[in-house]
């Protein structure tokens, strides 16, 4: 018979029938309502670029050039045209580091585009380019839905446990290390998102959270291996000092819905019996209890 009550479903797995009912999805934004917006940021963007690109001698030149841009936000989209027009096979976050601009020369020089093949192809659009825009439109919100989640979860942990301490990035910022919350922890620089403690200091649980847009194939094999990874480190460290901290993986978004990623994140939850829970946002006030935390 087919469970209708949340409070009877005991495992992530038990919510697999219903599963769209328990994911939240965010909000997007149509196309091509965006455009105007987009050509309004990024105008400057492409007209900086162009300036730099006609006194640059070669494509070497105009990114050393780039790099020397002090503004940060500026200097991130320029190197993300520079990535289109120049370099697609380089790594727009090697590109975002000025202190690796001359070793990224060296290494990736001789694939650059030809700067006179460059500046044909970038004379050729024009200013402002819609379609480049659009595209750097899409870099604009990276994250957001992950950052609006964390920022969920907290609130709703500060609601249900007043009395717990909560501790992370509620959006951006510095995951914690483990180093920094366990003593003697075998890998100090392993991150999690946020750390739940008592009134006393003692940590009841540490997590992760994520929000899965769209997931698939050796993507989703790297997520749920991650998982498994950091349950496993974990938890044996806990039981090794005989520590009761549980472990809560916050996951959301279509995503969970697409291929084998309910069921590989339920397998993760009956991995350690009773230590690990995996929530979406809708099933914290149903399964995320005081017993479980602390017993």
């Amino acid at each position: 018979m087919r469970k209708t009550n949340s409070n009877n479903r005991m495992y992530f797995s038990d919510y697999r029938q219903d599963a769209h009912n328990w994911i939240t999805l965010a909000t997007g934004e149509y196309y091509p309502d965006i455009l105007e917006n987009a050509c309004d940021l990024y105008k400057p963007v492409l007209v900086l670029f162009g300036q730099i690109l006609r006194q640059s001698e070669t494509s070497a030149r105009l990114f050393t050039e780039l790099s020397k841009i002090t503004d940060s936000w500026m200097r991130i989209q320029l190197a993300r045209v520079f990535r289109k027009y120049v370099s697609p096979d380089t790594p727009v976050e090697m590109l975002k580091k000025k202190t690796m601009a001359i070793s990224i020369c060296e290494q990736f020089g001789n694939r650059f585009r030809p700067i006179n093949e460059v500046q044909e192809a970038f004379c050729s659009r024009p200013i402002p380019d819609e379609a480049l825009c659009a595209v750097l439109w899409e870099y604009k919100d990276r994250g957001k839905k992950g950052y609006d989640l964390t920022e969920v979860f907290f609130s709703l942990i500060k609601k249900q446990f007043p009395d717990y301490e909560i501790i992370g990035p509620e959006r951006a910022g510095k995951d914690i290390s483990l180093g920094s919350v366990f003593s003697g922890y075998p890998n100090p620089r392993r991150p999690v998102d946020f750390v739940i403690a008592n009134s006393k200091g003692v940590v009841l649980a540490v997590g992760l959270a994520r929000y899965d847009s769209d997931r698939g194939g050796s993507q989703e094999d790297d997520r749920t291996g991650g998982y498994k990874n950091c349950a496993d480190e974990v938890l044996s460290y806990c039981e090794l000092n005989n520590l009761a901290t549980k472990i809560i993986f916050i996951n959301d978004g279509p995503g969970l819905l697409l291929g084998s990623m309910w069921a590989d994140y339920s397998d993760i939850e009956r991995r350690w019996e009773n230590k690990i829970k995996v929530l979406t946002l809708r099933m914290v006030p149903f399964r995320l209890n005081r017993h479980w935390i602390e017993n």
